[in-house]
């Protein structure tokens, strides 16, 4: 805290707290790494010593490449810098390749990269209201929403331990919003279209992306009642949105396409045959849907209602990525997951185009269609939560109702992903970091809002304060009771269906707020 008080006097508070999380991230480096890290790792040998006509048909190791032709080409770029590390990482047949050499590159090539996360950080935060700023630096909304941001939870553990590079793909995003809150739309767009050819996830949020900037750019003028001037639509902007769109399009797949290889590249990023859930279940409505399955299956058996023979083998708990057939509830298509998404996500489009609420609106309505593409999408990641906890930390410095929601959701999101670290020298790291974070995500909001009403009911208090005995039961009771051999599926399936209820109870208020909330005053658009 000197230090930080250092800085403040010298206005350099936001340099301290970059400087702070990057040693964090380098103290980091010697822990677990997933499986992720010999995807990366593979894909850097791929791209390095393969032609680009077999990037994405190449399948000696099981992880195949299946990120869309810019992230290919930046692991392409990587791995110039990395033979100057280690050579045999490159090797495509040196599966599991993981020499200290290697690690050290990895690791510092994702801390270096979160540069592009922290410039995004600090244009996000000219973007905010500074109505309610304070004499005091740690209650001005701008420190806070930095902190929120740069040292956030879910993204330290799921980059810096366990292993991604969703730092920069996530300072992308955030980056291409900060400039829709300019209204330097066309940047944003071309931001937001680089961002779609690196990790096609981001997909959740494109409608809200395609409808705001219609709405806001395309169409120069509102009618006095708000609703938009039909005759305003200007075709030079929509022609110049659609240039960027085809121009960066063209740059990624079109190799690909001259190779006609197209479908080779959509078949891996789409692999549908992969199943519904994901190797740990994302606590999305999918989530309760085959806890309930898994319930009422155990029920069935002690009841002798079901036959043990014609029971799917396959475990959803198992920790493996693969299809699988409900037992008593009817098994879910992709088709039924598409519907389902669509439906929930149409509301928050309507409120984006007959309720223009400018880019706060736009912001809601891109959270809304993260959590509804993350509550009903098909084979969803739980780390896929973290698109919609980090834009949601721009609006809880806003309002104290939003403060709320943030703080329901991403206490529950981030709670979420503790499976993902499994391993002992990993389990007091990740319940130190989530209870500082956490603690301070609540105390910097309460002191924010301290002039409004309280931030939580009885009710919503007494689901945070649940996830304590969960932990205690899941870590430290279970390991050591019979259940353990006969239902091991039970930590997990706990786990995800209790932060589902969370995260679902977050999505209905948000929803609520953005389905209330009046328009915005009748101005007419710049």
């Amino acid at each position: 805290m000197a230090a930080l008080g250092f800085a403040a006097s010298g206005g350099n508070w936001f340099s301290a707290l970059v400087l702070g999380v990057t040693l964090l991230k380098c103290l980091l480096i010697p822990t677990y790494h997933s499986t992720d890290f010999e995807v990366h790792r593979n894909w850097l040998a791929i791209t390095h010593s393969l032609p680009i006509s077999q990037w994405y048909y190449e399948a000696t190791s099981e992880w195949t490449l299946d990120y869309p032709p810019f992230f290919a080409w930046f692991e392409y770029a990587l791995s110039h810098v990395a033979k100057y590390f280690d050579e045999e990482m490159l090797n495509v047949h040196n599966l599991n390749y993981n020499s200290s050499k290697t690690i050290l590159f990895q690791r510092f090539s994702v801390i270096f990269t979160d540069a592009l996360f922290v410039y995004a950080v600090h244009e996000c935060c000219k973007c905010i209201d500074g109505k309610k700023a304070s004499k005091e630096l740690t209650e001005k909304p701008k420190f806070i929403l930095s902190v929120l941001l740069l040292w956030n939870f879910g993204l330290l553990i799921v980059d810096h331990i366990h292993f991604q590079y969703n730092g920069f793909l996530f300072g992308l995003m955030l980056l291409s919003i900060a400039r829709l809150f300019q209204k330097r739309h066309v940047e944003g767009a071309f931001l937001f279209a680089v961002l779609l050819h690196l990790k096609h996830i981001y997909l959740y949020v494109a409608p809200a992306y395609g409808v705001y900037l219609l709405r806001s750019h395309c169409f120069t003028a509102n009618k006095p009642d708000g609703s938009v001037r039909w005759n305003s639509f200007s075709y030079a902007r929509f022609i110049s949105l659609g240039l960027i769109v085809f121009l960066v399009s063209a740059l990624s797949l079109g190799p690909f396409l001259a190779l006609n290889q197209l479908p080779q590249v959509f078949s891996r990023l789409f692999p549908f045959k992969r199943g519904l859930c994901h190797a740990y279940w994302a606590p999305n409505f999918w989530a309760l849907y085959s806890a309930l399955d898994k319930v009422l299956s155990v029920i069935g058996l002690k009841l002798k209602l079901l036959d043990p023979n014609k029971i799917p083998k396959a475990s959803m708990t198992s920790g493996l990525v693969q299809q699988f057939q409900h037992t008593v509830l009817p098994s879910v298509t992709p088709l039924a997951t598409l519907l389902c998404t669509l439906i929930a996500i149409a509301p928050s489009i309507f409120c984006l185009w007959f309720k223009p609420q400018g880019p706060r609106g736009f912001l809601r309505c891109l959270i809304l269609c993260a959590l509804s593409s993350f509550m009903f999408g098909w084979h969803v990641h739980e780390k896929a939560i973290l698109l919609a906890v980090l834009p949601m930390s721009l609006l809880s410095v806003g309002k104290a109702r939003d403060a709320s929601i943030f703080l329901i959701l991403t206490t529950a999101g981030h709670y979420s992903l503790f499976p993902l670290l499994f391993t002992a020298p990993e389990l007091p790291i990740k319940i130190l970091l989530m209870l500082l974070f956490t603690t301070y995500s609540i105390s910097s909001l309460k002191t924010l809002f301290r002039k409004e009403k309280p931030l939580f009911n009885w009710m919503e208090t007494f689901y945070l304060l649940g996830l304590g005995p969960l932990e205690v039961f899941c870590e430290f009771v279970f390991p050591f009771t019979s259940w353990k051999l006969k239902y091991s599926f039970l930590p997990l399936l706990l786990t995800s269906a209790y932060c589902a209820v969370g995260i679902a109870y977050a999505w209905f208020k948000l929803y609520l707020s953005a389905l209330t909330d009046p328009p915005a005053g009748k101005t007419r658009k710049q």
